[in-house]
């Protein structure tokens, strides 16, 4: 699978970078509190991280003055596996290159989504990258064969908490998973095995060959 970079003109319908912030303590906190797992576990909010002066600047400038969190997600990962959506952007950081695997929203077609719509793009170190509530996203994927990544996950406050107790109105409301995420999984995740809707057809991405 080719591998662009969130430079590449390629990009801009996906996400952008946010310039002007000094990620700096960010990335020396990310490295300093929290784990590097074999695999990967995700923490929506991290006291350390949202206790920065660029906690508040997320919020303020980034977010346009809306309650966020500052959480992350950490570990070793090639697969692609699920596909989320928020209805808000999601803003990513990491300690080191990390790779996403992005589809559209209006790739899904009758509920569902083909997995050859998706696109790699590599996110340098330090980077801070927004992905449009229009990109759907999962878990990063390293950005060196083995390295792991340490990566930020900044969303409004409450998203990726428990699940709210709705009556299903429509089809979308049955991939509801947590708090403002909507998940479509393939059959190969362990998600799909928790009882996650299986809406992704063709193979579930592994970009280990392409590091």
């Amino acid at each position: 699978m080719k591998i662009e970079s969130v430079y590449d003109p390629a990009f801009a319908s996906y996400g952008k970078i946010l310039r002007g912030y000094d990620t700096r303590e960010l990335l020396d906190t990310l490295e300093r509190v929290t784990p590097l797992p074999d695999g990967t576990e995700y923490v929506p909010s991290q006291p350390e991280l949202e206790a920065l002066p660029i906690a508040a600047q997320i919020s303020a400038n980034a977010y346009g003055g809306m309650p966020v969190q500052l959480g992350w997600c950490n570990g070793h990962n090639t697969k692609l596996n699920c596909l989320e959506y928020h209805r808000d952007s999601e803003l990513n950081c990491g300690t080191t290159d990390f790779v996403l695997l992005l589809a559209k929203a209006d790739d899904i077609q009758n509920g569902r989504l083909d997995t050859s719509k998706a696109r790699a793009f590599r996110v340098p170190a330090g980077a801070l990258v927004e992905v449009y509530a229009t990109s759907l996203h999962y878990a990063p994927c390293n950005g060196k064969p083995g390295e792991g990544f340490r990566v930020l996950v900044a969303l409004p406050k409450g998203t990726n908490t428990p699940k709210p107790d709705i009556t299903p109105l429509n089809d979308e409301d049955k991939m509801l998973w947590a708090c403002n995420k909507w998940l479509l999984a393939h059959a190969d995740s362990a998600e799909a095995a928790q009882g996650a809707a299986v809406l992704l057809d063709g193979v579930n991405i592994d970009i280990a060959a392409d590091l």
